[in-house]
């Protein structure tokens, strides 16, 4: 059973990584909502990394591993680019971006609502994202 894939940062791969994320979660008995969601978190990381941290610069890459342990999935995603700042991190007011009809800029929000714990790891040239879901 295939657990990681490896991709360049371009955004055209975000469907790549989409599709392994839902084909690794179609084996595993979980609600349409629940695996839409672990989807859609993903993808919001995956697009951060490629897009802020690498600038969308192909030769970079980005690479994305599912670990499940007993009732926990584990999401680990790897790149080289530029460091995410969690420290400096402000949550936005997403129902007041909602409100005035600001796009973008809650993705991280997004993704701290739907996963268990999220952490974000730097060191040797490279960044770690850590994204833990409970399941059943």
């Amino acid at each position: 059973m295939n657990n990681s894939i490896q991709v360049s940062c371009s955004k055209k791969n975000l469907k790549p990584i989409r599709d392994f994320v839902t084909e690794y979660l179609n084996r595993l008995d979980l609600s349409d909502i629940l695996m839409n969601q672990i989807v859609l978190a993903v993808d919001e990381i995956c697009a951060n990394l490629i897009i802020h941290a690498n600038q969308e610069d192909p030769s970079k890459q980005i690479t994305l591993a599912i670990h499940k342990q007993k009732d926990t999935l584990k999401f680990e995603i790897i790149d080289n680019g530029v460091a995410f700042q969690q420290a400096k991190y402000k949550e936005p007011n997403i129902e007041e971006h909602i409100r005035i009809g600001k796009k973008g800029g809650v993705g991280i929000a997004l993704v701290n609502r739907i996963m268990d714990k999220v952490e974000f790891k730097s060191g040797n040239s490279k960044n770690t994202c850590l994204l833990y879901k409970k399941i059943k």
